[in-house]
C-alpha cells in the first residue's frame, strides 16, 4: 500500500493534475527504460556500464555513484535526483546539466517519461 501512495504522490508531482495520478505506470515505465536506457545505464545496484548504475537515482545526489567517472559538469551540478528535476533533466538533459557529455537528446513525450520516473522511483 505504501509503494502504490508513493508511485500516486510521484506522479502528482510530475503532472500537477489529477487525472495524471493514475496514468503513469511502472511495468510501462521498464520498457522505457529498456529502449532508451539501458543501452548506457543498468537498473542493477552496482553495475555501471557506459552511463552509471540507475539503482537508487530517485534522491540521489549528482555525480555521485561510486565508482563511475563522471564528467565535470555532472560532478559540479549538485543536483537531487527529485522526480521534478528528473522530468526536466529526461526532457532537455543539456539544458539541466549544461556541459554533460550525455548524449542522450531528451525524451519529449509527457506520458512516457512519466512512466519512466515512476519505474526508476522502484529500483532500490
Amino acid at each position: 500500500m505504501l509503494y502504490a501512495c508513493s508511485i500516486a504522490v510521484l506522479c502528482a508531482m510530475l503532472s500537477g493534475a489529477a487525472s495524471r495520478v493514475f496514468a503513469a505506470d511502472p511495468d510501462a515505465g521498464e520498457a522505457v527504460f529498456k529502449t532508451q536506457c539501458g543501452i548506457c545505464h543498468s537498473p542493477l545496484q552496482g553495475k555501471n556500464m557506459v552511463g552509471p548504475s540507475l539503482f537508487g537515482v530517485v534522491g540521489r545526489k549528482s555525480g555521485s555513484v561510486e565508482g563511475f567517472h563522471y564528467s565535470a559538469a555532472n560532478k559540479a551540478a549538485d543536483i537531487t535526483w527529485t522526480p521534478e528535476v528528473l522530468d526536466k533533466y529526461l526532457t532537455a538533459p543539456r539544458e539541466v546539466v549544461p556541459g554533460t557529455i550525455m548524449t542522450y537528446a531528451g525524451l519529449k513525450d509527457d506520458a512516457k517519461r512519466a512512466d519512466l520516473i515512476v519505474y526508476l522511483a522502484t529500483l532500490h
